[in-house]
């Protein structure tokens, strides 16, 4: 399978927006891109969900049921959303629904939930999700203070998984960088060892005005 998995510092760090941009990349470069999330929660919050963004950035036919089987209302983590419905997100599921031919692409871009090391139950992780899937990781962080930190730590985590970091995507990034920004950027790169590619803040109604971002 060939792809990506795009996993965060944390949340609400960016990562539906650079799967999106991903998706959207290839996809314009004649790709035909299948998008996944295992579980979305936050329903209730309204505004346009992160599985309904992600198939129109990767111009997907796919269903909400083929992008997302797990879907939530409270903006929680998946595990208590999951019980909180009365339900349990079965990995086994999630994973054959990642992987099924009937998606229709032939590049997977695959985002999770939270940050790596987030549960989708109580006993298995993003990090097991994203282990069974395979693929290189891309991680999504802040350009600001703490982003040192939480990129390296997230670096470590991906690694200790058997797992291949792509690159860590900085974003939003400013218009006009500070010292800051500039020197998170070349040291998270230098001490994690991986490209870091930057992002600025972006018109998602507007995909086609959206910078390429491709990750080897």
């Amino acid at each position: 399978m060939r792809g990506v998995f795009v996993t965060g510092t944390g949340t609400d760090v960016g990562k539906t927006v650079v799967a999106a941009v991903i998706a959207h990349t290839a996809a314009s470069r004649g790709a035909r891109v299948a998008v996944f999330k295992p579980a979305v929660s936050g329903l209730d919050e309204g505004g346009e969900p992160d599985h309904a963004l992600l198939r129109r950035a990767a111009g997907s036919e796919q269903s909400d049921d083929q992008i997302a089987p797990y879907r939530f209302g409270p903006p929680v983590s998946p595990h208590l959303a999951a019980e909180l419905a009365g339900e349990e997100i079965d990995l086994g599921r999630a994973l054959a629904a990642a992987r099924d031919p009937a998606s229709g692409g032939d590049l997977l871009v695959c985002e999770g939930v939270g940050g790596f090391l987030v549960p989708l139950t109580r006993q298995r992780l993003i990090r097991d999700f994203a282990r069974d899937l395979g693929l290189p990781v891309v991680i999504a962080a802040s350009p600001g203070l703490g982003t040192i930190n939480h990129s390296l730590l997230t670096i470590d985590a991906v690694r200790a998984a058997g797992l291949r970091v792509a690159a860590v995507v900085l974003t939003p990034w400013p218009r006009e960088p500070g010292r800051l920004e500039r020197d998170n950027r070349e040291t998270i790169a230098a001490i994690g060892g991986v490209p870091v590619e930057i992002l600025p803040e972006l018109d998602l109604g507007a995909p086609d005005r959206w910078p390429a971002l491709e990750i080897a």
